[in-house]
């Protein structure tokens, strides 16, 4: 059976102005020295990344050795916050979409997301049914590319293709020699692609 490994932000859901809230408070409540506010758009350029390289370009100007623990803090209330809201984050089709392509394909995620971010996800939405296996920066470390082959080692995958949204996932999809798939409803542009989706329901027709 062939597999789709997905992204999260920009490709699943789009969290971002549900987080931007959550980080500005983290910054008040734990008097993090951030000049400005965190904003949806800002968030869309950095998802993508490792966290440790979001938290040295958000917190470029602490010293470094207060960048790691500021993200850490904003983590912990974006975990707070993205339970508690109302209502679907999820882009148009994707809830009738995983189960339909669950009959006929395996399916995993794989992001540069914090641990227990993938977990969230998926039982906010109820798609543990459906998700075979997951691996995240925060859980092993590694990058996205070496987590992707991480899965597919782990699951013995023949078949697979990842489906995102940057040139960060593009890359990924380089390093661990799988096709890239492109959404590109989400956050990038990146320089190249096997295929594209506009909408996340064109997976179902999708032959690759």
């Amino acid at each position: 059976m062939k597999a789709i490994i997905f992204d999260v932000d920009g490709t699943l859901w789009d969290t971002t102005h549900v987080v931007a809230r959550a980080w500005n408070q983290a910054i008040k409540d734990c008097h993090i020295p951030y000049r400005g506010t965190i904003t949806s758009d800002r968030l869309k350029q950095e998802f993508g990344k490792t966290m440790s390289a979001i938290a040295a370009s958000v917190f470029c100007e602490l010293p470094l050795e207060q960048q790691f623990p500021a993200m850490e803090d904003c983590v912990r209330y974006e975990g707070i916050f993205i339970p508690k809201h109302e209502g679907s984050l999820l882009y148009e089709g994707v809830k009738e979409t995983i189960p339909q392509l669950a009959k006929n394909r395996r399916l995993f995620i794989v992001s540069n997301c914090q641990g227990g971010y993938i977990e969230l996800f998926m039982r906010k939405n109820g798609f543990e049914p459906y998700i075979t296996d997951f691996e995240s920066f925060g859980n092993t470390g590694r990058p996205k590319g070496e987590n992707i082959r991480l899965i597919i080692e782990r699951n013995d995958l023949r078949e697979a293709f990842y489906v995102g949204d940057t040139q960060g996932d593009y890359e990924a999809c380089q390093l661990a020699g799988v096709p890239f798939v492109f959404a590109s409803y989400g956050f990038g542009q990146p320089k190249g692609y096997a295929a594209k989706i506009d909408r996340f329901s064109d997976l179902l027709t999708l032959s690759l």
